[in-house]
């Protein structure tokens, strides 16, 4: 699918952001004052920015507030109710912490909890989708939620709960890149199912359906070539897993944790784009992108 730059920020930066909030809602640290105004201010830049740029990829942006009526069948319209009670909830312990130097241990609890549940609807989003294989599988939701809390726990300074944090998601990260390989083959869906003719006998395409290109060709039949995706696969791990984890078996230094950070970030935002580059949308079968 074609990977779109709006989406690729968003699910990167409000994971980060969300991952941050989940350690401070559970007092790691717990900064109070003008501290705890620097570290709450990250969370909701990373968090909020995320959000605000995902409406970019709305045909109709205007139109961003009826994702709240489909709760009951649609996850993105949870994420959108999720990621509200979660900003409101932490707010209010943001607001004790910075303005009174208290912290309301329910609400950071509570927050942290939704924090985790909205990284988990985000991800839900493509889980869902029978028309891509490739992500309708257990370690998408996981491998979002491992590097939320990863990520956070860098971002919060708690190195020694990011060290097998990012091990666990360099795991998932493979556990998803395997299983991902030959979903669609597996899935069952090739060209006979997509037109229902399968049972006449095997089928073929003739010509392709007309000579230009169109809407679901850019969006639906993008390709990367496999070196390429070979390349950016061993960028992703070194920059979001192997850098941070060395910098953390280092003597800490506040440089090495500001590149460790970033490296991560860096290396989060190269997975993401493969994530949408390297999916097979079923859609592409009738345009012959796909082996029958």
């Amino acid at each position: 699918m074609h990977p779109a730059p709006s989406v690729i920020v968003f699910s990167s930066l409000s994971g980060l952001g969300f991952g941050l909030l989940f350690w401070l809602g559970l007092g790691l640290p717990s900064p109070t004052y003008w501290s705890g105004f620097v570290f709450f201010g990250i969370g909701y830049a990373l968090a909020v920015g995320g959000l605000i740029s995902s409406t970019f990829h709305l045909g109709h942006p205007e139109r961003a507030l009826l994702a709240f009526t489909q709760w009951r069948s649609s996850w993105l319209s949870r994420e959108a109710v999720a990621a509200v009670a979660t900003l409101t909830i932490m707010g209010l312990f943001a607001a004790g912490a910075v303005f009174f130097g208290a912290a309301l241990w329910p609400l950071g609890w509570v927050g942290a909890a939704l924090c985790v549940v909205t990284v988990f609807t985000t991800a839900m989003i493509y889980t869902q989708m029978r028309t891509v294989p490739r992500w309708r599988h257990w370690s998408t939701p996981a491998l979002y939620v491992a590097l939320s809390i990863a990520g956070g726990a860098l971002l919060a300074g708690q190195w020694a709960a990011a060290l097998p944090l990012l091990i666990v998601a360099a795991v998932l990260q493979g556990v998803n890149w395997l299983q991902g390989r030959d979903a669609l083959a597996r899935s069952g869906t090739t060209i006979d199912t997509a037109t229902g003719l399968g049972h006449m006998g095997k089928v073929r395409q003739f010509e392709p359906p007309h000579t230009g290109t169109n809407y679901l060709l850019r969006e639906f039949a993008f390709q990367v070539g496999r070196r390429h995706a070979r390349i950016l696969r061993i960028a992703a791990l070194v920059l979001a897993y192997a850098i941070p984890v060395a910098a953390i078996l280092l003597p800490f230094h506040p440089i090495l944790a500001a590149a460790a950070v970033v490296s991560h970030l860096a290396g989060v935002l190269v997975s993401r784009w493969l994530f949408f580059a390297e999916a097979e949308h079923v859609v592409a079968l009738y345009y012959g992108r796909h082996a029958a």
